[in-house]
């Protein structure tokens, strides 16, 4: 089931909260804090399927943030070794 009942719903209730939360304590200073402040925008556009040397790629740059070794042979699946 999609719509109010799902993920997007809670985003709104964590929202909700966080501002009755921030507003309860930020004194009488300052802009007053709504919940859509506090809801992440997850969507960020249409982008199709990514191709496999663009996944190939994202995979490569997360192992060498995270200091992993790539063991593949002359840059990997482009040459045949995957």
């Amino acid at each position: 089931m999609t719509g109010p009942f799902g993920p997007e719903r809670l985003d709104v209730l964590h929202g909700i909260q966080t501002a009755v939360i921030v507003n309860a304590s930020r004194g009488k200073k300052g802009r007053k804090a709504e919940p859509k402040d506090f809801v992440p925008v997850w969507d960020r556009g249409p982008r199709g399927p990514m191709s496999w040397q663009d996944m190939l790629a994202a995979v490569k740059t997360y192992t060498s943030r995270v200091g992993g070794t790539d063991r593949t042979t002359k840059g990997g699946a482009v040459d045949g070794d995957a």
